[in-house]
């Protein structure tokens, strides 16, 4: 299986698909959210990530075929792309046993701490930089994620160190993402990730099963094609875009979090809510803004006349 890896310094255009695929999978990955929220009433989180995971692996070979597990079997990134099935397996443990014991906001707020990271460990894990002003945009987000939960003050506790843990864990499976993408293809990357969370999850079904009827069932494989799709965008959007740059288009999920509240279960957004959201909406319009002024400069200087 062949695959066209953008370069570190990608053209405009490349970059701005990879913006568009990233904003594409959190709006995705918000539905698959809200699915799962749907089904934890009734159904664990181990068997849901189950069945999520098993569709995603049998889509990815039936696309794939023979090709994608030859490619699988022959890849050299085996160890790196099993480490970020064990980061992401870190991740939802801590982030879903803290969301037990903290509200949706302080959970909301610490969790995306992620883009900041994302963008700091960018740095020297990818060689990325944040010049030009790239930071102002992470930072600008953070703020109106802050702004829109409401959240004043914090009194820590072990479980915000576990959000915080889990922001830690996911900003390094970004990373990974990144750095396996500009060697290795997005369906071989999906089917280790998925792979590795299919062994795991029916190892502890094993104790855990509980029989779904049709209708969990029905929703049971929505959340896997939803995923699905979901990890291809955003997979594909960081071989195309440095992470530093996508970083801040993370918060665009919180938006459509808003949406989905008010149409699933009538939840209507307070003024601060509406105030976060437009700083959110700023920092990916200046984020935009200040990559296609950093591609330009280069070219103003080289040509002063």
């Amino acid at each position: 299986m062949t695959t066209v890896v953008a370069p570190l310094h990608a053209p405009e255009r490349t970059v701005m698909l990879g913006i568009g695929c990233t904003i594409l999978a959190y709006g995705l990955f918000t539905c698959h959210d809200t699915v799962i929220k749907l089904l934890t009433a009734s159904i664990t989180v181990w068997q849901i990530m189950f069945f999520r995971s098993l569709t995603i692996v049998v889509a990815s070979l039936a696309i794939g075929r023979r090709r994608l597990l030859e490619r699988a079997v022959a890849t050299p990134s085996k160890g790196p792309l099993l480490l970020r099935g064990v980061v992401i397996l870190g991740a939802w443990l801590c982030y879903y046993n803290a969301a037990r014991e903290l509200q949706l906001a302080e959970v909301t707020t610490l969790y995306f701490a992620t883009p900041v990271l994302v963008s700091l460990l960018a740095i020297p894990l990818l060689g990325e930089s944040l010049r030009h002003g790239r930071w102002i945009p992470v930072v600008l987000g953070f703020v109106g994620v802050i702004v829109a939960s409401g959240l004043v003050e914090l009194r820590f506790a072990w479980p915000m160190a576990l959000v915080l843990v889990a922001a830690c864990f996911w900003a390094w499976a970004t990373i990974q993402v990144r750095q396996i993408a500009l060697r290795e293809s997005t369906l071989v990357q999906m089917l280790y990730s998925n792979g590795f969370f299919v062994v795991v999850c029916g190892g502890v079904l094993l104790w855990l099963w509980q029989t779904p009827s049709w209708h969990q069932l029905w929703l049971l494989l929505a959340v896997g094609g939803i995923g699905g799709i979901a990890q291809f965008f955003m997979f594909e959007g960081l071989r195309r875009a440095p992470a530093s740059v996508l970083a801040p288009f993370q918060y665009t999920s919180l938006l459509w979090a808003f949406v989905l509240g008010w149409l699933v279960w009538g939840d209507w957004p307070r003024p601060e809510v509406f105030a976060g959201a437009a700083l959110i909406l700023a920092s990916g319009a200046l984020a935009i803004w200040i990559q296609r002024r950093a591609r330009r400069l280069p070219a103003a200087l080289s040509n002063p006349g």
